[in-house]
């Protein structure tokens, strides 16, 4: 690979307000597929697998999540800096998605080897994990940096961030809905169960026996091929077009992370917006699968309802644009928090014993819910080019791949804590994965991760985005200076 990195200059001729064509949109798009196929299914099913089919504890399996985390936080800035810095023959961001794409893809899978010599090893998890997320930085902050360089017009990335947000939640649905719906269909000991659709039943087997393995290996490895497809697709259907100078990039230092985040007050608070936003929205995913599990008694609705919670971020997209041209930007995260927190509410209401049997309660928790942390967590990825410019307006250096790595760091710590916490609170209200019931205080323990700590946490982000106060008008008028200093500069 280093044979073939080279700084990476400017093209003179670019269009840096380019409009896209839908091939490139969704090109673009089907980067964010990719990733929820490969490492999307890491945090959506990893800490359950660990702690039912493989066999470590509750508190084990939340360890292991710490530590590869806290990796990450000396990793990703190196990464960002590393891709700033540097670029290739055939692009500067682009190629990374081949080069970290291949190992990714073999590593994500190893995650669930279903072999006795590695069941239940500490060791072996942490060593595939950790692998996994520091190849998926190769991935994920190149990528990220992309969405910066493709145009600096903002009503195309504003259209952009909807195709990508409905192509990552078609990898949601895929992930959250089928994936568990998938490896119960082929795993052991399977019986006839009415799903909660329409009447419809299924052999489902059960995906919590340690005999299950091989059935989420070889469902995880045909993710993981998809995944790659995926990539490819990113790959050769984009244009970079609004890149670093020569001389930019070769004045990028890994210091320029600390710069550029203590003297650009907006990334700080979208980062923590991030942190805040992608925690509890996995500790909703992570813990999910339990809720269905215990609090609720019917794993085999998982499939079905994750099915209607999907629809809103793959069907009612389209509608983040206009949102917020009626209400504004940070009203918008507003409006939507607030319908993820009723939500939440009405699935904290179907525990019930009187309500556990209503489908339809689960189904209209989930689609508010699904709706609320999809627009909130899916649209702030529009905000990230805005900053971006910030920064090079402020600093005369156009860091994208730093500034994603910050964000993905923050993503990172979010999807980190939204595994790590859950799992010791399980440890801590006694959760054992080993019995088919729990006792009243792991199933108190699973609620505040599901209900009440994510609803907390919304208020919480609701109060930094109150803090955001960069508006659409200062970013036309950054971005317009920019380009005509750089045309300048050509001339």
């Amino acid at each position: 690979m280093a044979s073939n990195i080279q700084a990476t200059a400017q093209p003179a001729a670019n269009d840096e307000f380019a409009k896209l064509s839908w091939r490139e949109r969704i090109s673009y798009g089907a980067g964010d597929l990719a990733q929820n196929l490969i490492f999307g299914t890491v945090g959506s099913m990893l800490l359950f697998y660990l702690t039912t089919v493989y066999g470590i504890s509750a508190a084990v399996g939340a360890t292991i999540f710490l530590v590869v985390r806290w990796v990450n936080v000396f990793w990703d800035p190196w990464v960002g800096a590393f891709v700033d810095k540097h670029g290739f023959k055939r692009g500067k961001y682009r190629p990374y998605l081949i080069y970290g794409g291949i190992p990714l893809t073999i590593m994500a899978a190893l995650l669930f080897l279903p072999i006795d010599a590695v069941r239940g090893n500490v060791f072996y998890a942490f060593i595939a994990y950790l692998a996994t997320a520091l190849i998926y930085s190769f991935v994920n902050i190149p990528y990220g940096a992309l969405n910066a360089s493709l145009t600096r017009d903002n009503d195309e990335i504003s259209t952009l961030t909807t195709v990508r947000m409905t192509e990552a939640n078609i990898g949601n649905l895929l992930v959250y809905t089928f994936l568990p719906l998938f490896v119960q269909l082929a795993s052991p000991n399977p019986q006839s169960k009415d799903i909660g659709f329409f009447g419809i039943h299924m052999n489902l087997g059960d995906y919590t026996s340690p005999k299950s393995g091989g059935a989420y290996f070889m469902v995880m490895a045909i993710y993981m091929i998809i995944g790659f497809i995926m990539l490819m697709c990113t790959y050769f259907g984009i244009k970079e077009r609004v890149l670093p100078t020569e001389k930019e990039s070769s004045a990028v230092k890994y210091a320029d992370l600390w710069v550029e985040f203590k003297q650009n007050k907006p990334l700080q608070i979208l980062g923590l917006f991030f942190l805040i936003g992608f925690t509890f929205m996995f500790f909703g995913n992570t813990v999910w699968p339990f809720y269905m599990q215990y609090n609720i008694g019917h794993s085999e609705w998982v499939a079905s309802i994750n099915l209607i919670g999907s629809i809103p971020g793959i069907f009612l997209v389209f509608l983040w644009p206009i949102v917020r041209k009626k209400i504004g930007k940070r009203q918008f995260f507003y409006a939507f928090l607030t319908l993820f927190i009723i939500g939440t509410l009405v699935l904290w209401v179907w525990s019930f014993p009187a309500f556990k049997n209503s489908v339809a309660l689960g189904y209209i928790g989930r689609f508010l819910m699904q709706w609320g942390i999809t627009a909130a967590t899916g649209y702030m990825w529009s905000l990230v080019p805005e900053v971006v410019s910030y920064g090079e307006y402020h600093s005369k250096k156009r860091v994208a791949g730093i500034i994603n790595a910050i964000m993905g760091l923050f993503f990172k710590i979010g999807l980190a804590l939204g595994g790590i916490i859950p799992g010791y609170i399980n440890a801590f209200f006694k959760f054992d994965g080993t019995k088919t019931t729990q006792s009243a205080g792991a199933l108190a323990g699973i609620q505040w991760s599901m209900i009440w700590l994510p609803i907390i946490l919304a208020f919480v982000a609701m109060w930094v985005m109150s803090r955001y106060t960069l508006t659409d008008s200062d970013v036309n008028k950054m971005n317009e200076e920019l380009t005509a200093e750089r045309k300048a500069n050509q001339v």
